[in-house]
């Protein structure tokens, strides 16, 4: 019986060589025995808990630093050496890590509070209780032992953004009615303004100490894939001057560690795809244009219906460098269509220079002689990512 094309695809894949060992290096959960390059901040993250050894309560800590700097990787890692230092001296520490973006965990004060109260073995309801009650139940569970609890906000940024920051002001009061547990919080955030933007006495009951992650540069990038891309790829898989490129994109993209491992990941995946037994400089071309496509269009889906009414007048628009007021036109004529509140010149104007910093567009404002200035609109995107956003804003959205 012949093949079926599916079955072709992957008999094809069975047979074809094998590029890689295995993927877990460059996964951004893969936790490393050794980090690299980031020596000074990990020492200065265990200066700051390592009172807990004596069971004395630690300063709490803000960890700044852009994507894929490191910050949440060596806060794991330094509370993992610190845990097992501790169990080594019977010495009692708890942690407890929270992501903040995480939905039906972090996003109310009382999702959150419950997430915490079955980090200590309580369940509540998921409803229904008043958030004084699971404060409660929280500080007694808490307290039911001697103990050090480290708690590890991630993305804390987001948890202020959802729930306010009075949360914070309870969490860092609790102390002073513990008679058994001291309790620590430990927020990373990619928002290096984050505690400017606190109410003051939460600032003040913080009393937090400050660790800044800077970005990756390209040499300390190379290092890292370096090491992740032995442990991935079959030796020789990888040619030369790949791993300089990814190091390079990255290093272009804020220093971002995430992006490199990225690129390398995709580049492998393209090669092995097209049954290649390594993968050279053409391949991260091709996985940078794909990353990129994918990166444009999720920035798409999660735009507010008059971004997406306004991107889509502009895409549809045959003219490469169109003005303000034709763009203003044609997104008048979508709204009317889809039914959508037309927004005045000013605020439609406001959306145009929003896309414009997502990167997704180019706006400057030339100049019309003796008619005056104009905004200039050009889509910074390919030809294929153009119709990629199409496609999707009238498969998503039903624009059309």
């Amino acid at each position: 019986m012949a093949q079926t094309s599916l079955q072709k695809i992957f008999s094809g894949y069975l047979k074809g060589g094998k590029l890689f060992l295995s993927k877990d290096a460059l996964a951004t959960s893969y936790d490393p025995s050794t980090i690299t390059h980031r020596d000074k901040q990990m020492d200065l993250v265990a200066s700051i808990l390592a009172p807990c050894l004596r069971n004395e309560k630690p300063s709490n800590a803000f960890v700044y630093g852009k994507t894929g700097t490191g910050k949440t990787l060596c806060v794991r890692h330094v509370i993992g050496e610190l845990a097992k230092t501790a169990k080594e001296n019977s010495v009692q520490i708890k942690t407890v890590f929270i992501n903040c973006k995480m939905k039906k965990i972090a996003d109310t004060e009382y999702r959150v509070l419950a997430q915490l109260c079955k980090e200590f073995g309580y369940d509540v309801p998921p409803t229904g209780l008043p958030t004084n009650r699971l404060y409660e139940i929280f500080y007694e569970s808490l307290d039911s032992q001697k103990q050090n609890v480290l708690l590890v906000l991630d993305e804390i940024d987001a948890l202020v953004t959802k729930v306010g920051d009075n949360i914070l002001y309870n969490l860092t009061r609790v102390n002073q009615d513990l008679e058994n547990a001291k309790l620590t919080l430990i927020g990373v955030t990619n928002d290096l303004s984050f505690s400017e933007t606190l109410d003051p006495r939460v600032k003040s009951s913080l009393n937090e100490e400050e660790i800044v992650f800077p970005p990756y540069n390209a040499l300390e990038l190379r290092d890292i894939l370096n090491e992740r891309a032995k442990l991935t790829f079959i030796a020789g898989g990888v040619k030369d001057g790949v791993i300089q490129k990814c190091a390079a994109l990255a290093a272009q993209e804020h220093g971002d560690a995430r992006r490199a491992l990225d690129l390398l990941r995709v580049a492998g995946e393209i090669a092995e795809r097209n049954g290649e037994q390594f993968l050279d400089e053409v391949h991260v071309d091709k996985a940078q244009e794909k990353i990129n496509v994918d990166r444009v269009l999720e920035t798409v889906r999660t735009q507010p219906r008059q971004s997406q009414a306004i991107l889509w007048a502009i895409a549809n628009n045959q003219n490469p460098n169109q003005t303000t007021g034709e763009t203003y036109e044609k997104y008048k004529e979508v709204c009317k269509k889809r039914g959508l509140e037309v927004l005045g010149p000013r605020r439609a104007s406001d959306l145009i220079s929003e896309l414009g910093m997502l990167g997704i567009l180019s706006v400057h404002t030339t100049s019309k002689g003796r008619h005056g200035r104009t905004k200039e609109i050009s889509l910074l995107i390919s030809k294929h990512t153009t119709e990629n956003i199409k496609e999707t804003l009238k498969k998503d959205f039903y624009f059309e």
